[in-house]
Protein backbone atom coordinates (compact mmCIF):
# COMPACT_ATOMS: atom_id res chain seq x y z
CA UNK A 1 0.00 0.00 0.00
CA UNK A 2 1.33 3.86 -1.02
CA UNK A 3 1.26 6.25 1.93
CA UNK A 4 1.08 9.68 0.54
CA UNK A 5 3.53 11.98 2.24
CA UNK A 6 1.68 15.10 3.64
CA UNK A 7 3.78 18.33 2.94
CA UNK A 8 1.49 20.88 5.37
CA UNK A 9 1.87 18.11 8.22
CA UNK A 10 5.92 18.55 7.61
CA UNK A 11 5.43 22.02 7.32
CA UNK A 12 3.25 22.83 10.61
CA UNK A 13 5.83 20.14 12.56
CA UNK A 14 8.57 22.54 11.96
CA UNK A 15 7.30 25.72 12.45
CA UNK A 16 6.30 24.05 16.30
CA UNK A 17 9.58 22.53 17.24
CA UNK A 18 11.70 26.02 18.02
CA UNK A 19 8.10 27.17 19.32
CA UNK A 20 8.06 23.92 22.09
CA UNK A 21 12.38 24.48 22.47
CA UNK A 22 12.09 28.01 23.29
CA UNK A 23 8.82 27.04 25.89
CA UNK A 24 10.87 24.64 27.45
CA UNK A 25 13.80 27.34 27.46
CA UNK A 26 11.92 29.72 28.92
CA UNK A 27 10.44 27.70 31.53
CA UNK A 28 13.94 26.65 32.49
CA UNK A 29 14.90 30.69 32.62
CA UNK A 30 11.91 30.78 35.03
CA UNK A 31 13.14 28.84 37.45
CA UNK A 32 16.79 29.81 37.20
CA UNK A 33 15.27 33.57 38.19
CA UNK A 34 12.42 31.99 40.76
CA UNK A 35 15.63 30.24 42.42
CA UNK A 36 18.19 32.97 42.69
CA UNK A 37 15.38 35.17 44.61
CA UNK A 38 14.81 32.65 46.62
CA UNK A 39 18.74 32.65 47.77
CA UNK A 40 19.30 36.44 46.82
CA UNK A 41 16.22 36.62 50.03
CA UNK A 42 18.26 35.29 52.38
CA UNK A 43 21.45 37.21 51.30
CA UNK A 44 19.53 40.61 51.53
CA UNK A 45 18.86 40.00 55.26
CA UNK A 46 22.22 38.96 55.77
CA UNK A 47 21.20 35.38 56.61
CA UNK A 48 23.58 33.64 53.79
CA UNK A 49 26.70 34.01 51.76
CA UNK A 50 27.69 30.99 50.12
CA UNK A 51 27.78 28.53 47.03
CA UNK A 52 24.19 27.16 45.31
CA UNK A 53 24.40 24.23 42.63
CA UNK A 54 21.39 22.79 41.56
CA UNK A 55 20.93 20.14 38.98
CA UNK A 56 17.66 18.63 37.40
CA UNK A 57 18.06 15.67 34.95
CA UNK A 58 21.34 16.42 33.73
CA UNK A 59 20.82 20.34 33.57
CA UNK A 60 22.31 22.88 35.60
CA UNK A 61 19.91 25.64 36.62
CA UNK A 62 21.79 27.31 39.06
CA UNK A 63 25.57 27.48 40.21
CA UNK A 64 26.05 30.74 41.77
CA UNK A 65 27.66 32.12 44.37
CA UNK A 66 26.72 35.01 47.12
CA UNK A 67 28.46 36.89 49.97
CA UNK A 68 32.34 36.86 50.85
CA UNK A 69 34.50 33.65 51.95
CA UNK A 70 35.99 36.15 54.01
CA UNK A 71 34.65 39.50 54.99
CA UNK A 72 37.63 41.03 56.59
CA UNK A 73 39.50 40.90 53.42
CA UNK A 74 36.40 41.60 51.69
CA UNK A 75 37.19 38.51 49.13
CA UNK A 76 34.20 36.96 47.09
CA UNK A 77 33.18 33.29 47.21
CA UNK A 78 33.82 31.42 44.03
CA UNK A 79 32.68 28.33 42.40
CA UNK A 80 36.47 26.79 44.07
CA UNK A 81 36.13 28.42 47.37
CA UNK A 82 35.81 25.33 50.09
CA UNK A 83 33.57 25.36 52.83
CA UNK A 84 33.28 22.62 55.89
CA UNK A 85 30.58 20.72 55.50
CA UNK A 86 29.88 19.40 59.15
CA UNK A 87 27.89 16.35 58.93
CA UNK A 88 27.76 15.78 55.45
CA UNK A 89 30.80 13.99 56.51
CA UNK A 90 29.08 10.90 57.53
CA UNK A 91 27.78 9.77 54.69
CA UNK A 92 31.10 9.43 53.69
CA UNK A 93 32.43 8.08 56.52
CA UNK A 94 29.49 5.37 56.02
CA UNK A 95 30.29 4.85 52.46
CA UNK A 96 34.05 4.15 53.60
CA UNK A 97 32.63 1.29 56.44
CA UNK A 98 31.03 -0.16 53.45
CA UNK A 99 33.49 -0.58 51.43
CA UNK A 100 35.49 -2.02 53.86
CA UNK A 101 32.84 -4.85 53.85
CA UNK A 102 33.20 -5.56 50.40
CA UNK A 103 36.37 -6.26 50.47
CA UNK A 104 35.99 -8.46 53.57
CA UNK A 105 37.69 -6.66 56.24
CA UNK A 106 34.45 -6.22 58.60
CA UNK A 107 30.55 -7.18 58.53
CA UNK A 108 28.20 -4.24 59.01
CA UNK A 109 26.61 -6.75 61.86
CA UNK A 110 29.73 -7.74 63.49
CA UNK A 111 29.82 -6.42 66.92
CA UNK A 112 31.93 -3.11 67.38
CA UNK A 113 34.33 -4.72 70.38
CA UNK A 114 35.26 -7.62 67.48
CA UNK A 115 37.66 -4.80 66.21
CA UNK A 116 37.96 -2.25 69.04
CA UNK A 117 40.40 -3.61 71.57
CA UNK A 118 39.05 -3.04 75.49
CA UNK A 119 35.95 -2.48 74.85
CA UNK A 120 33.30 -1.40 78.09
CA UNK A 121 31.14 -4.65 79.00
CA UNK A 122 28.05 -1.87 77.67
CA UNK A 123 29.23 -2.02 74.51
CA UNK A 124 29.23 -6.09 74.05
CA UNK A 125 25.80 -6.15 72.19
CA UNK A 126 26.86 -2.81 70.12
CA UNK A 127 27.56 -3.63 66.31
CA UNK A 128 28.34 -1.56 63.38
CA UNK A 129 24.99 -1.25 62.06
CA UNK A 130 24.15 0.32 65.60
CA UNK A 131 26.13 3.11 64.67
CA UNK A 132 25.79 3.94 61.32
CA UNK A 133 21.95 4.06 61.93
CA UNK A 134 22.51 6.01 65.70
CA UNK A 135 20.79 3.31 67.45
CA UNK A 136 23.76 2.55 69.62
CA UNK A 137 22.94 4.43 73.22
CA UNK A 138 26.09 5.96 73.02
CA UNK A 139 25.64 9.36 74.54
CA UNK A 140 26.43 11.88 72.07
CA UNK A 141 30.09 13.66 72.89
CA UNK A 142 28.97 16.81 71.41
CA UNK A 143 26.39 17.16 74.31
CA UNK A 144 28.65 17.05 77.26
CA UNK A 145 28.26 20.05 79.63
CA UNK A 146 32.07 20.51 78.69
CA UNK A 147 31.73 20.28 75.30
CA UNK A 148 32.02 23.82 74.30
CA UNK A 149 35.62 24.25 76.36
CA UNK A 150 36.82 20.88 75.40
CA UNK A 151 36.32 21.00 71.57
CA UNK A 152 39.36 23.15 71.21
CA UNK A 153 41.74 20.73 72.34
CA UNK A 154 43.73 18.49 69.92
CA UNK A 155 42.70 14.80 70.04
CA UNK A 156 43.89 11.83 68.71
CA UNK A 157 41.30 9.14 67.60
CA UNK A 158 42.05 7.12 70.63
CA UNK A 159 41.99 10.03 73.07
CA UNK A 160 38.40 11.27 71.51
CA UNK A 161 36.95 7.24 71.99
CA UNK A 162 38.18 8.04 75.22
CA UNK A 163 36.01 10.94 75.81
CA UNK A 164 32.88 9.16 76.09
CA UNK A 165 33.63 5.46 76.29
CA UNK A 166 33.01 5.12 79.75
CA UNK A 167 30.00 7.11 80.07
CA UNK A 168 26.58 4.40 80.61
CA UNK A 169 24.28 4.07 77.32
CA UNK A 170 21.78 6.31 77.00
CA UNK A 171 19.26 3.21 76.07
CA UNK A 172 19.82 -0.58 75.08
CA UNK A 173 21.52 -1.15 71.45
CA UNK A 174 18.60 -1.01 68.72
CA UNK A 175 16.00 -0.01 71.40
CA UNK A 176 15.52 3.32 69.84
CA UNK A 177 17.17 5.91 67.81
CA UNK A 178 19.02 9.22 68.81
CA UNK A 179 21.49 11.13 66.85
CA UNK A 180 24.94 10.52 68.09
CA UNK A 181 28.19 12.20 66.88
CA UNK A 182 29.74 9.42 68.70
CA UNK A 183 28.94 7.02 67.09
CA UNK A 184 30.72 8.44 64.13
CA UNK A 185 33.59 9.40 66.08
CA UNK A 186 33.82 5.32 66.87
CA UNK A 187 32.96 4.40 63.27
CA UNK A 188 36.43 6.53 61.89
CA UNK A 189 38.51 5.01 64.41
CA UNK A 190 37.54 1.81 62.94
CA UNK A 191 38.12 2.69 59.61
CA UNK A 192 41.88 3.76 60.80
CA UNK A 193 42.02 0.55 62.63
CA UNK A 194 40.87 -2.25 59.68
CA UNK A 195 42.88 -0.45 56.91
CA UNK A 196 46.16 0.80 58.75
CA UNK A 197 45.56 4.38 57.43
CA UNK A 198 44.49 7.73 58.08
CA UNK A 199 40.34 8.65 57.69
CA UNK A 200 41.98 11.38 55.83
CA UNK A 201 44.39 8.72 53.64
CA UNK A 202 41.64 6.04 53.37
CA UNK A 203 39.36 8.95 51.98
CA UNK A 204 41.51 10.08 49.47
CA UNK A 205 42.65 7.03 48.19
CA UNK A 206 39.16 5.77 47.83
CA UNK A 207 36.74 7.99 47.35
CA UNK A 208 38.07 11.64 45.97
CA UNK A 209 40.49 10.38 43.55
CA UNK A 210 38.30 7.73 41.77
CA UNK A 211 35.47 10.44 41.59
CA UNK A 212 38.06 13.51 40.50
CA UNK A 213 37.14 15.37 43.63
CA UNK A 214 40.52 17.59 44.02
CA UNK A 215 38.55 20.31 45.97
CA UNK A 216 37.50 18.25 48.93
CA UNK A 217 39.68 16.91 52.09
CA UNK A 218 39.89 16.58 56.00
CA UNK A 219 39.70 20.42 57.15
CA UNK A 220 42.51 20.08 59.58
CA UNK A 221 43.84 23.18 61.40
CA UNK A 222 47.24 23.62 60.92
CA UNK A 223 46.98 23.12 57.14
CA UNK A 224 47.53 25.70 54.55
CA UNK A 225 44.47 24.82 52.02
CA UNK A 226 44.16 26.74 49.23
CA UNK A 227 40.37 28.99 48.66
CA UNK A 228 39.45 28.18 52.10
CA UNK A 229 36.44 30.33 53.52
CA UNK A 230 36.30 31.71 56.91
CA UNK A 231 33.60 30.65 58.97
CA UNK A 232 31.04 33.31 60.71
CA UNK A 233 28.42 33.15 63.13
CA UNK A 234 25.29 35.12 63.67
CA UNK A 235 25.07 37.41 66.70
CA UNK A 236 22.59 40.24 67.72
CA UNK A 237 24.21 42.52 65.87
CA UNK A 238 25.43 41.40 63.26
CA UNK A 239 27.95 38.56 61.86
CA UNK A 240 30.81 37.27 64.07
CA UNK A 241 33.87 35.17 63.62
CA UNK A 242 33.14 32.00 64.22
CA UNK A 243 34.24 30.11 67.34
CA UNK A 244 37.31 27.91 67.24
CA UNK A 245 36.91 23.67 66.98
CA UNK A 246 40.04 21.73 67.04
CA UNK A 247 39.33 19.52 64.06
CA UNK A 248 40.71 16.52 65.83
CA UNK A 249 37.33 16.36 67.34
CA UNK A 250 35.72 15.68 64.25
CA UNK A 251 37.15 14.10 61.48
CA UNK A 252 34.67 11.34 60.46
CA UNK A 253 31.39 13.09 61.90
CA UNK A 254 32.05 16.40 60.39
CA UNK A 255 35.86 17.03 59.69
CA UNK A 256 35.26 17.70 55.72
CA UNK A 257 35.23 20.24 53.49
CA UNK A 258 34.39 20.91 49.49
CA UNK A 259 32.85 22.59 46.69
CA UNK A 260 29.12 22.31 45.31
CA UNK A 261 30.88 20.92 42.16
CA UNK A 262 32.55 18.30 44.04
CA UNK A 263 29.60 17.22 45.99
CA UNK A 264 27.62 17.01 42.97
CA UNK A 265 30.05 14.35 41.54
CA UNK A 266 30.18 12.56 44.63
CA UNK A 267 26.42 12.67 44.65
CA UNK A 268 26.46 11.09 40.64
CA UNK A 269 29.24 8.81 41.54
CA UNK A 270 27.94 7.55 44.36
CA UNK A 271 24.27 6.96 42.99
CA UNK A 272 26.16 5.56 39.28
CA UNK A 273 27.83 2.80 41.16
CA UNK A 274 31.52 4.25 40.61
CA UNK A 275 32.21 3.81 44.57
CA UNK A 276 29.86 1.00 45.97
CA UNK A 277 28.08 -2.33 44.77
CA UNK A 278 24.24 -1.84 43.94
CA UNK A 279 23.69 -4.18 46.92
CA UNK A 280 25.88 -1.82 49.68
CA UNK A 281 24.49 1.59 47.49
CA UNK A 282 20.99 -0.40 48.68
CA UNK A 283 21.64 -0.89 52.45
CA UNK A 284 23.27 2.31 52.18
CA UNK A 285 19.99 3.90 51.50
CA UNK A 286 17.62 1.78 53.04
CA UNK A 287 15.98 3.69 56.27
CA UNK A 288 16.36 1.49 59.75
CA UNK A 289 14.37 4.31 62.77
CA UNK A 290 13.06 7.65 62.55
CA UNK A 291 13.91 7.83 58.16
CA UNK A 292 17.28 7.42 59.02
CA UNK A 293 19.78 5.00 56.56
CA UNK A 294 23.73 5.02 56.66
CA UNK A 295 24.78 8.05 56.89
CA UNK A 296 21.82 9.52 55.12
CA UNK A 297 17.93 10.45 55.54
CA UNK A 298 15.49 9.03 53.59
CA UNK A 299 12.38 9.93 53.06
CA UNK A 300 9.16 11.02 51.16
CA UNK A 301 8.57 14.66 51.38
CA UNK A 302 5.41 15.81 49.27
CA UNK A 303 5.04 12.70 47.61
CA UNK A 304 8.70 12.58 46.41
CA UNK A 305 11.70 10.45 47.73
CA UNK A 306 14.73 12.57 49.18
CA UNK A 307 18.08 11.38 50.19
CA UNK A 308 19.67 13.81 51.97
CA UNK A 309 21.11 15.12 55.03
CA UNK A 310 22.06 18.70 56.83
CA UNK A 311 25.73 19.24 57.97
CA UNK A 312 26.51 21.82 60.56
CA UNK A 313 29.53 23.16 62.33
CA UNK A 314 31.15 26.42 63.70
CA UNK A 315 30.91 29.17 60.94
CA UNK A 316 29.17 26.54 58.43
CA UNK A 317 26.11 25.26 57.00
CA UNK A 318 25.42 22.87 54.29
CA UNK A 319 22.68 20.82 52.77
CA UNK A 320 23.13 17.75 49.91
CA UNK A 321 19.79 16.85 48.54
CA UNK A 322 19.06 14.03 45.72
CA UNK A 323 15.48 13.76 44.65
CA UNK A 324 16.20 10.49 42.55
CA UNK A 325 12.90 9.98 40.06
CA UNK A 326 13.89 13.26 38.55
CA UNK A 327 17.65 13.46 39.08
CA UNK A 328 17.82 16.63 40.83
CA UNK A 329 20.63 17.63 43.07
CA UNK A 330 20.57 20.42 45.13
CA UNK A 331 24.28 21.71 47.51
CA UNK A 332 23.87 24.49 49.39
CA UNK A 333 26.90 25.55 51.56
CA UNK A 334 27.23 28.53 53.57
CA UNK A 335 29.75 30.04 55.69
CA UNK A 336 27.48 31.62 58.27
CA UNK A 337 26.47 28.73 60.36
CA UNK A 338 22.68 27.59 61.43
CA UNK A 339 19.93 26.49 59.71
CA UNK A 340 19.85 28.81 56.43
CA UNK A 341 21.80 26.11 54.25
CA UNK A 342 18.43 23.47 54.68
CA UNK A 343 15.83 26.30 54.43
CA UNK A 344 17.19 27.48 51.31
CA UNK A 345 17.45 23.92 49.90
CA UNK A 346 14.28 22.94 51.39
CA UNK A 347 12.56 26.28 48.89
CA UNK A 348 14.21 25.66 46.36
CA UNK A 349 13.51 22.24 45.93
CA UNK A 350 9.82 23.83 46.12
CA UNK A 351 10.82 25.48 42.69
CA UNK A 352 12.26 22.79 40.89
CA UNK A 353 9.11 21.02 41.10
CA UNK A 354 7.12 24.06 39.90
CA UNK A 355 5.79 24.27 43.45
CA UNK A 356 4.85 27.67 44.80
CA UNK A 357 7.62 29.96 47.18
CA UNK A 358 7.02 32.39 49.77
CA UNK A 359 9.27 34.44 50.16
CA UNK A 360 9.00 36.47 53.70
CA UNK A 361 7.70 39.92 53.57
CA UNK A 362 10.42 42.81 55.02
CA UNK A 363 8.87 44.04 58.24
CA UNK A 364 10.11 45.97 61.34
CA UNK A 365 11.10 44.31 64.85
CA UNK A 366 9.07 45.46 67.72
CA UNK A 367 10.24 46.46 70.58
CA UNK A 368 10.19 44.32 73.98
CA UNK A 369 11.29 45.03 77.55
CA UNK A 370 13.80 43.19 79.12
CA UNK A 371 11.49 41.99 81.76
CA UNK A 372 9.18 40.26 79.90
CA UNK A 373 11.46 38.95 77.57
CA UNK A 374 13.00 36.99 80.48
CA UNK A 375 10.02 35.35 81.17
CA UNK A 376 10.82 33.52 78.22
CA UNK A 377 14.50 31.66 79.21
CA UNK A 378 14.41 28.50 79.91
CA UNK A 379 14.42 24.69 78.08
CA UNK A 380 11.41 23.45 75.98
CA UNK A 381 10.83 19.73 75.30
CA UNK A 382 9.55 18.95 71.88
CA UNK A 383 8.67 15.75 70.84
CA UNK A 384 11.94 14.64 69.01
CA UNK A 385 14.08 17.72 70.33
CA UNK A 386 14.76 20.19 72.83
CA UNK A 387 14.55 24.32 72.21
CA UNK A 388 16.73 26.57 74.68
CA UNK A 389 15.53 29.83 74.78
CA UNK A 390 18.30 32.51 75.92
CA UNK A 391 18.43 36.25 76.47
CA UNK A 392 22.01 38.09 75.91
CA UNK A 393 22.08 42.05 74.58
CA UNK A 394 18.64 42.47 74.76
CA UNK A 395 17.23 39.61 72.28
CA UNK A 396 15.92 36.23 72.85
CA UNK A 397 18.78 33.96 71.42
CA UNK A 398 17.07 30.07 70.12
CA UNK A 399 18.82 26.60 70.42
CA UNK A 400 17.78 23.56 68.68
CA UNK A 401 19.23 20.42 70.02
CA UNK A 402 18.49 16.46 70.66
CA UNK A 403 19.49 16.98 74.02
CA UNK A 404 19.57 19.68 77.03
CA UNK A 405 23.06 19.33 77.01
CA UNK A 406 24.05 20.21 73.54
CA UNK A 407 26.42 23.56 73.76
CA UNK A 408 28.01 23.69 70.13
CA UNK A 409 24.80 23.86 68.75
CA UNK A 410 24.08 27.69 67.44
CA UNK A 411 22.21 30.52 68.88
CA UNK A 412 19.76 32.01 66.33
CA UNK A 413 17.99 35.64 67.21
CA UNK A 414 14.57 35.50 67.34
CA UNK A 415 13.06 38.83 66.16
CA UNK A 416 9.78 40.08 68.55
CA UNK A 417 6.44 40.73 66.22
CA UNK A 418 4.46 40.81 68.70
CA UNK A 419 5.32 40.61 73.05
CA UNK A 420 4.36 36.80 72.85
CA UNK A 421 5.55 36.01 69.17
CA UNK A 422 8.78 36.09 67.48
CA UNK A 423 10.41 34.45 64.58
CA UNK A 424 13.91 34.64 62.58
CA UNK A 425 14.98 37.22 60.72
CA UNK A 426 13.63 35.99 57.63
CA UNK A 427 10.73 34.95 59.22
CA UNK A 428 11.44 30.64 57.66
CA UNK A 429 10.38 30.02 61.98
CA UNK A 430 8.51 31.49 64.16
CA UNK A 431 8.15 30.58 67.88
CA UNK A 432 4.82 31.67 69.76
CA UNK A 433 5.06 31.57 73.68
CA UNK A 434 2.05 30.72 75.55
CA UNK A 435 1.38 31.94 79.21
CA UNK A 436 -1.13 29.94 81.89
CA UNK A 437 -3.91 32.45 84.31
CA UNK A 438 -1.26 33.45 86.82
CA UNK A 439 0.87 34.93 83.88
CA UNK A 440 3.59 31.87 83.74
CA UNK A 441 5.05 31.08 80.66
CA UNK A 442 3.98 27.00 80.03
CA UNK A 443 5.01 25.87 76.79
CA UNK A 444 6.02 27.62 73.11
CA UNK A 445 4.61 26.48 69.58
CA UNK A 446 7.12 26.16 66.87
CA UNK A 447 6.77 26.64 63.34
CA UNK A 448 8.62 25.54 60.26
CA UNK A 449 7.85 24.48 57.23
CA UNK A 450 4.17 24.47 57.91
CA UNK A 451 4.21 22.30 60.26
CA UNK A 452 3.30 23.57 64.57
CA UNK A 453 5.20 21.77 67.15
CA UNK A 454 4.28 22.13 71.10
CA UNK A 455 7.04 22.22 73.65
CA UNK A 456 6.98 22.13 77.43
CA UNK A 457 8.88 24.33 79.39
CA UNK A 458 10.60 21.98 82.04
CA UNK A 459 12.82 24.31 83.47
Amino acid sequence: MQVKFNWHNLLVFLILIPLFISSSSYAAENKVVRMNEVVQSYVTDKLFMGSVLVMQNGQVLLNKQYGDANLEWKIPNSPTTKFRIGSVTKQFTAASILLLEERGKLKINDPIKKYIPNTPPAWDKITIFNLLTHTSGIPDYAGFPNYNSDKVIPRTSEKLVAYFRDKPLDFQPGEKWQYSNSGYALLGYLIEIISGQSYKDFLEENIFKPLNMKDSGYDSNAAIILYRASGYAPGPNGLLNAPYIDMSNVVAVGGLYSTTLDLLKWEQGLFAGKILSSASLKKMITPFKNNYALGLEVQTVNGRLVISHAGGIEGFGTMLMYYPDDKLTIVVMSNIQGGTAYEIAEKLALVAHDEKVVLAPKRKEMIVSSKILEKYIGTYQLTSMFVIITLENGHLMAQAAPNMQVMNVPKVPLFAESETRFSTKGAEVRVDFFKNTQGVVTHLVLHQFGQDKNGEKIK
